[in-house]
């Protein structure tokens, strides 16, 4: 069954351009023009991936982008217009999994959208039986599942948060450059900023304070990159 991608972009012309360069990779694209047609389409269908435009007419792409995480895990794959990186980050904050900015080639985009998938696929559940626990007494990782609990609470992780948590509870006390960490939980770490560990090693952190306010046990070591501290694991 071919991957299905929600295109959700107002203006017709990259909407068009975008819909060729998909169906000329194998995928199924279905386009919508505002923010209130996409959130209606994801409702009543499934799809493999959704690609956002920024700027709609009916909104800014980054409080839909909000929207659809509280309802799905859906990656989100973002067309910007703007350059700013500050921009990007949030973007990455706000759950997205990738950004390209305009204008952009085609190729580009369907590069990134099969980079995205791949990634998807490497992160799919072990079969049943197979899962494994690691971690002392604040983490356990369930790598079945995917999922990481903090004092028994599970945490809910964006696919990258989750990457770069394990990534830390691996090699406790050790410290981890940003470069390091994009090797471990990107698919194309070359095609990111580092800066964008930084944003979401600050999400997992709110993250984690949310279950223990007065803890923080991933540790910056400035100029160097972040660490867990050793106690988290034994």
């Amino acid at each position: 069954m071919l991957p299905r991608v929600l295109i959700i972009e107002d203006e017709p012309a990259i909407a068009d351009t975008l819909i060729y360069a998909l169906k000329t990779d194998g995928f199924v694209p279905h386009w919508r023009a505002t923010g209130a047609a996409g959130l209606s389409a994801l409702a009543g269908e499934a799809f493999a991936l959704v690609i956002l435009d920024v700027g709609l007419p009916d909104g800014s792409g980054f409080d839909l982008c909000r929207q659809i995480r509280r309802q799905s895990d859906v990656p989100v794959l973002f067309l910007t217009a703007r350059h700013a990186e500050v921009d990007r980050v949030v973007g990455l904050e706000l759950g997205a999994d990738d950004y390209v900015t305009k204008p952009f080639s085609p190729r580009e985009v369907t590069a990134r959208v099969k980079a995205i998938l791949r990634r998807g696929r490497r992160d799919e559940p072990a079969e049943a039986g197979a899962s494994a626990e690691v971690g002392g007494e604040e983490f356990a990782v369930d790598a079945a599942r995917c999922e990481v609990r903090y004092h028994g609470v599970r945490l809910e992780l964006t696919r990258y948060e989750y990457r770069l948590l394990c990534a830390l509870l691996a090699r406790p006390g050790h410290v981890l450059a940003r470069g390091q960490l994009m090797e471990q939980a990107w698919e194309d770490p070359g095609a990111s900023l580092e800066r964008t560990v930084d944003a979401h090693v600050k999400s997992l952190r709110a993250k984690l304070r949310a279950v223990t306010p007065d803890a923080d046990p991933i540790v910056t070591h400035r100029g160097l990159g972040y660490a867990v501290r050793e106690q988290t694991k034994r």
